[in-house]
Protein backbone atom coordinates (compact mmCIF):
# COMPACT_ATOMS: atom_id res chain seq x y z
CA UNK A 1 0.00 0.00 0.00
CA UNK A 2 1.79 3.34 -0.96
CA UNK A 3 2.08 6.07 0.84
CA UNK A 4 3.53 8.81 -1.58
CA UNK A 5 1.95 10.90 -4.09
CA UNK A 6 0.94 9.40 -7.29
CA UNK A 7 -0.43 10.14 -10.99
CA UNK A 8 -1.82 6.70 -11.09
CA UNK A 9 -5.25 7.05 -10.91
CA UNK A 10 -6.78 3.23 -10.71
CA UNK A 11 -10.56 2.24 -11.56
CA UNK A 12 -12.64 -0.94 -10.01
CA UNK A 13 -15.83 -1.88 -11.89
CA UNK A 14 -19.31 0.19 -11.32
CA UNK A 15 -21.18 -2.44 -9.50
CA UNK A 16 -24.48 -1.04 -11.64
CA UNK A 17 -23.69 -0.25 -14.78
CA UNK A 18 -26.89 -0.23 -16.74
CA UNK A 19 -28.34 2.46 -13.68
CA UNK A 20 -27.24 6.05 -13.82
CA UNK A 21 -26.11 7.06 -10.77
CA UNK A 22 -24.38 9.66 -9.39
CA UNK A 23 -20.87 9.94 -7.58
CA UNK A 24 -19.97 13.12 -5.42
CA UNK A 25 -16.47 13.16 -3.98
CA UNK A 26 -15.30 16.28 -1.73
CA UNK A 27 -11.40 16.94 -1.46
CA UNK A 28 -11.03 19.35 0.99
CA UNK A 29 -7.14 19.39 0.63
CA UNK A 30 -5.99 20.39 -2.61
CA UNK A 31 -2.54 22.65 -2.65
CA UNK A 32 -0.87 23.22 -5.61
CA UNK A 33 1.76 26.23 -6.25
CA UNK A 34 1.13 29.59 -7.53
CA UNK A 35 3.72 29.24 -10.66
CA UNK A 36 3.95 33.19 -10.13
CA UNK A 37 5.50 33.39 -6.66
CA UNK A 38 5.92 30.17 -5.83
CA UNK A 39 3.14 30.21 -2.76
CA UNK A 40 0.85 27.52 -1.91
CA UNK A 41 -2.78 27.76 -3.04
CA UNK A 42 -5.35 25.46 -1.05
CA UNK A 43 -8.62 24.73 -2.68
CA UNK A 44 -11.12 21.98 -2.29
CA UNK A 45 -12.33 19.79 -5.59
CA UNK A 46 -15.62 18.78 -5.70
CA UNK A 47 -16.40 15.67 -8.39
CA UNK A 48 -19.88 14.86 -9.96
CA UNK A 49 -19.45 12.25 -12.27
CA UNK A 50 -22.33 9.54 -13.60
CA UNK A 51 -20.08 6.40 -14.48
CA UNK A 52 -19.94 4.15 -17.04
CA UNK A 53 -17.53 1.02 -16.83
CA UNK A 54 -15.09 2.04 -14.59
CA UNK A 55 -15.03 4.29 -10.78
CA UNK A 56 -12.36 5.81 -9.67
CA UNK A 57 -10.41 4.41 -6.36
CA UNK A 58 -10.62 6.36 -3.28
CA UNK A 59 -6.72 5.91 -2.09
CA UNK A 60 -5.66 6.46 -5.83
CA UNK A 61 -7.43 9.32 -6.13
CA UNK A 62 -6.22 10.81 -2.67
CA UNK A 63 -2.53 10.02 -4.03
CA UNK A 64 -2.98 11.67 -6.77
CA UNK A 65 -4.24 15.12 -5.64
CA UNK A 66 -1.01 14.97 -3.33
CA UNK A 67 0.43 15.03 -5.95
CA UNK A 68 0.26 18.35 -6.80
CA UNK A 69 1.56 19.71 -3.71
CA UNK A 70 4.82 20.65 -5.00
CA UNK A 71 3.92 21.62 -8.56
CA UNK A 72 3.27 25.52 -9.77
CA UNK A 73 -0.08 25.59 -11.71
CA UNK A 74 -3.33 28.19 -12.77
CA UNK A 75 -5.81 27.03 -11.12
CA UNK A 76 -7.84 26.93 -14.33
CA UNK A 77 -4.79 24.94 -15.64
CA UNK A 78 -4.90 22.61 -13.08
CA UNK A 79 -8.54 21.81 -12.88
CA UNK A 80 -8.75 21.30 -16.47
CA UNK A 81 -5.77 18.79 -16.16
CA UNK A 82 -7.10 16.89 -12.96
CA UNK A 83 -10.55 16.75 -15.23
CA UNK A 84 -8.62 15.14 -18.02
CA UNK A 85 -6.86 12.85 -16.22
CA UNK A 86 -10.20 11.79 -14.01
CA UNK A 87 -11.80 11.24 -17.67
CA UNK A 88 -8.99 9.54 -19.15
CA UNK A 89 -9.32 6.98 -16.26
CA UNK A 90 -12.49 6.16 -15.71
CA UNK A 91 -14.42 7.57 -18.89
CA UNK A 92 -17.43 8.48 -17.27
CA UNK A 93 -20.80 9.15 -18.93
CA UNK A 94 -20.43 12.74 -17.00
CA UNK A 95 -18.04 14.13 -14.86
CA UNK A 96 -18.31 17.72 -13.39
CA UNK A 97 -15.25 19.04 -11.49
CA UNK A 98 -15.24 22.39 -9.07
CA UNK A 99 -12.36 23.37 -8.14
CA UNK A 100 -13.13 26.15 -5.28
CA UNK A 101 -9.94 28.04 -4.41
CA UNK A 102 -9.24 29.44 -1.20
CA UNK A 103 -9.14 33.48 -0.78
CA UNK A 104 -5.27 35.06 -1.89
CA UNK A 105 -5.16 38.91 -2.27
CA UNK A 106 -8.66 39.04 -1.48
CA UNK A 107 -9.70 36.88 -4.52
CA UNK A 108 -11.86 33.89 -5.00
CA UNK A 109 -11.27 31.75 -8.04
CA UNK A 110 -14.21 28.97 -8.52
CA UNK A 111 -13.07 27.40 -11.91
CA UNK A 112 -15.63 24.57 -13.49
CA UNK A 113 -14.96 22.00 -16.13
CA UNK A 114 -17.22 19.47 -17.79
CA UNK A 115 -17.08 16.16 -19.87
CA UNK A 116 -20.07 14.49 -20.88
CA UNK A 117 -19.98 11.23 -23.43
CA UNK A 118 -21.59 12.99 -26.97
CA UNK A 119 -24.27 10.07 -27.18
CA UNK A 120 -25.32 10.69 -23.39
CA UNK A 121 -28.63 12.43 -22.15
CA UNK A 122 -28.66 13.22 -18.39
CA UNK A 123 -32.14 11.66 -17.22
CA UNK A 124 -35.04 14.14 -16.01
CA UNK A 125 -34.84 14.79 -12.44
CA UNK A 126 -37.93 13.60 -9.98
CA UNK A 127 -40.06 15.97 -8.72
CA UNK A 128 -42.49 14.42 -6.05
CA UNK A 129 -45.31 15.98 -4.33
Amino acid sequence: MSNQPSKALETFDNPKPERDFTIRIDLPEFTCLCPKTGQPDFATLHIEYVPDRACVELKSLKLYVWSYRDEGAFHEAVTNRILDDLVAATKPRFMRLTARFNVRGGVYTHVVAEHRQPDWISPQPVQLP
